[in-house]
Parts: structure tokens; C-alpha cells; sequence
């Protein structure tokens, strides 16, 4: 099983939201610490905010924001948004299907129980669960504070 770039990029914008929590991210920030590029970003950041896992805010000091808590954020429910579309085999879309055995064939229902069961499984993730006491993933995407102005640290060092 192989999940596609949306879901993995998906998963890694939540996982900055999470890390940075309290403030307003900007996609550019995250595709660059997660290696991704801006285009790709953009459309899942509009998918995660489309289905109320992220708020957004246009503008010169937008960006966005976990819509709700780490912890009501379901990683199950995240990879079934952005794999519902993607059948798993080429069976399960009635629309390309050119196997001839699909009619008779016992390993289709064998599989699909298996990918339920790889989303039930998830389903008990949390996106809290993903992060929290996680000091690894913590270090790599916490935005840095901005350093303080100049006059600041004149009057520090004084």
C-alpha cells in the first residue's frame, strides 16, 4: 500500500499547524521546511480547510491554523478525505475495471476488508498523539521566534 503526495503533504501540514499551535503559519514556511513544493501545498492546504481540519486567512498577515484541536483531529479521517478518490486496486472503480476474473474473483473482498482495517486502525490516531511530547519533529518544524529588534538587546546587554 502506498498513500499518495497529497495525503503524506496533508499529514505534514497538520503536524507544522500542530508544532506551532497558537499561531498563524504560512504555506510557503511549510513547504519549505517539509520539502514540498508551493503549488502541491496550496491544494492540499485548500482540501484541509474545505473539510474543517484548517482555518485560513488571506491577506498580507494570513496564513493558517488548525480549525480545531490536535487532539479531535482523527489521522484516519485526514487519509480517508485525501484517499477516497484513489481506488486502491483497479477493481474498485467500476468506471476502468477491464479484469475479466472481477466477478468471481474472492481476494477483491479480501482487500477491501484490509484497507478498512488500515483506516479503522488510524482511526484511533490523533494528530495530538503524532506530536505531543515528540521533541524530534517538534525541533524540525517549530517556527523560530523572530529575534528581538536591535534597541532590545542594546538594553539586555547594558
Amino acid at each position: 500500500m502506498r498513500l499518495t503526495i497529497r495525503t503524506n503533504l496533508a499529514a505534514r501540514v497538520l503536524m507544522y499547524c500542530a508544532v506551532n499551535m497558537g499561531r498563524t503559519v504560512r504555506s510557503a514556511d511549510i513547504a519549505e521546511a517539509c520539502n514540498a513544493s508551493g503549488n502541491h501545498m496550496a491544494q492540499v492546504i485548500h482540501q484541509l480547510q474545505l473539510n474543517g481540519f484548517v482555518a485560513t486567512q488571506r491577506g498580507r498577515s494570513g496564513g493558517l491554523q488548525l480549525a480545531m484541536p490536535p487532539e479531535r483531529i482523527s489521522i484516519g479521517q485526514v487519509f480517508r478525505t485525501f484517499e477516497a478518490g484513489v481506488p486502491f486496486t483497479e477493481c474498485f472503480d467500476p468506471a476502468t475495471n477491464s479484469c475479466p476474473i472481477v466477478a468471481d474473483c474472492r481476494l477483491r473482498g479480501y482487500i477491501a476488508r484490509a484497507v478498512e482495517s488500515f483506516y479503522r486502525e488510524l482511526d484511533d490516531v490523533t494528530l495530538d498523539d503524532l506530536v505531543q511530547g515528540n521533541c524530534g519533529l517538534q525541533a524540525l518544524l517549530e517556527m523560530c521566534p523572530a529575534p528581538p529588534p536591535a534597541e532590545a538587546c542594546v538594553r539586555a546587554m547594558a
